[in-house]
């Protein structure tokens, strides 16, 4: 069917189900640092318009949280069932590295969660917010495990293959590989950026719809201060991340730029549109910028770019997908760029929040970077074709052998589960958001103190719709 072949199934399945999963870490990311940074301000300067979104956005969180750890048990249980011979092969690198998220990360984000999403009104200020903040570092190190094993899977060091087998002999040398902390820094901020065009859509939303009030007005400059300061960061991140990757592995840059060959000592051009043709060897209807590839790429005027015809064709990423997925990342980057800029143009000329072609284009930028994120993981995952572990072992030596019936059943109830279960809690966050902030949400008041009634800690009660209002004790004016 379509050309395609149990391997390719197996890696659409892959693909499918960690596309899902990287929407909900980016903004759990996002969103425990902005919780943080809430009740933090609320503590220092009593302006209880941070507390009342510090409530609204924790509902919010608890929901993505919940579905981010779902969909991220899929992914290991898929390293053994779809993809048993790299398992074999790499586990006793990869298995670890997961170990460790568990060990640090997963036990430090359960055990103080609750105390973060039900503790408010039982528990003294400064415990609570050092449990948010224990929350927040850990989906840090969370992200920090998760990137050092793919990684290294990017750029292995560190090991010695015995029987067919990889050894570990350095741990350091193989938590911090070569791509490892441009790659964390690029996914870290990334995560931030995104979550703060989430943020700014949803006031942009409400905006658009006259519910001005201070919390929406809150939202709204944070959430441009953040872009504006991050999103210029993040391209220059971006930029050491592209030098590293020419080092470690050019073909990925040759097949993201398009390039099949250099023509004498001539610099590179970049080609910014084009149609990559793998059959023909060449970039079809390519506009090309004289010598800009090699002044991005190598920071010189005179430097060549490895091109696509100095690798075998079967060591060749497919330059057709990651040419253009680059580019959506890329351009989408170029956008929050000029989206920020125009925040601080509008700030000053105080029509911020007035502005309705702004907040349109605010609104219309809430997907934004989770769609550049997707972009980036496509990029750098199928830009590291045809391996699993980069110059180790091929992809196609990788996967358990199922068979083509096999995997297009298992595909098909992936997209048809996925899609009814995660569809709904989509929905369910974005009715939240639709609501909106509730002034004085956060209203402490006499009722629920110790030894009086409280409201019964239900497992869902953290997104429920009357969260925070009204169970508000005093108990929550002590200090521990």
């Amino acid at each position: 069917m379509f050309g395609l072949e149990a391997l390719d199934l197996a890696r659409i399945q892959f693909a499918f189900t960690i596309s899902f999963h990287i929407l909900f870490p980016a903004i759990t990311i996002g969103l425990a640092s902005y919780l943080a940074v809430l009740e933090g301000l609320w503590l220092k300067t009593h302006n209880d318009t941070y507390r009342d979104l510090y409530h609204f956005w924790s509902k919010i969180f608890a929901v993505n949280f919940g579905m981010g750890v779902v969909s991220g048990l899929v992914m290991a249980y898929q390293f053994g069932t779809n993809w048993s011979r790299f398992s074999d092969f790499a586990g006793s690198v990869t298995g670890p590295l997961l170990t460790y998220e568990v060990l640090t990360a997963f036990f430090l984000e359960a055990g103080f969660l609750g105390v973060m999403l039900f503790g408010w009104n039982r528990v003294g200020r400064k415990l609570h917010f050092f449990a948010t903040v224990m929350v927040a570092i850990g989906t840090l190190i969370s992200t920090f495990w998760i990137l050092a094993s793919n990684s290294w899977m990017q750029t292995p060091q560190g090991y010695e293959i015995v029987n067919g087998q990889v050894i570990p002999v350095d741990w350091l040398a193989i938590i911090f590989n070569p791509s490892f902390p441009y790659r964390l820094m690029h996914m870290a901020t990334a995560a931030f950026v995104a979550t703060a065009f989430f943020v700014g859509s949803s006031a942009a939303w409400h905006l658009l719809r006259g519910k001005d009030n201070p919390a929406i007005r809150t939202m709204l400059s944070m959430a441009m201060w953040m872009a504006l300061i991050v999103a210029p960061i993040q391209a220059v991140i971006g930029d050491f991340h592209g030098l590293n990757t020419l080092e470690h592995q050019p073909a990925k840059i040759a097949a993201i730029e398009g390039h099949w060959e250099n023509v004498g000592d001539e610099p590179t051009p970049l080609i910014l549109f084009g149609w990559p043709d793998m059959k023909a060897e060449k970039t079809k209807f390519a506009v090309e910028i004289p010598y800009l590839g090699s002044l991005i790429l190598t920071h010189t005027l005179d430097k060549q770019v490895p091109a696509l015809k100095e690798f075998p064709p079967e060591d060749r990423p497919n330059s057709t997908i990651v040419f253009w997925s680059f580019r959506v990342m890329v351009g989408l980057g170029f956008l929050m760029i000029f989206t920020g800029l125009w925040s601080l143009w509008l700030r000053k000329r105080d029509t911020l929040y007035t502005s309705r072609p702004f907040l349109y284009l605010a609104l219309w930028m809430g997907p934004s970077g989770l769609i550049a994120i997707l972009a980036g993981w496509f990029t750098t995952e199928i830009g590291r074709q045809p391996w699993v572990v980069y110059g180790l072992m091929r992809t196609a030596d990788a996967s358990s052998g199922h068979s083509f019936v096999q995997m297009s059943i298992t595909l098909v109830m992936f997209v048809v589960v996925y899609f009814a279960l995660f569809g709904a809690g989509l929905g369910y966050m974005m009715r939240l958001v639709r609501k909106g902030p509730k002034i004085d949400e956060g209203k402490e008041t006499n009722e629920g103190g110790p030894g009086q009634k409280r409201t019964p800690a239900r497992p869902l009660s953290a997104a429920d719709d009357d969260n925070g209002d009204g169970d508000h004790n005093h108990s929550l004016t002590k200090e521990i």
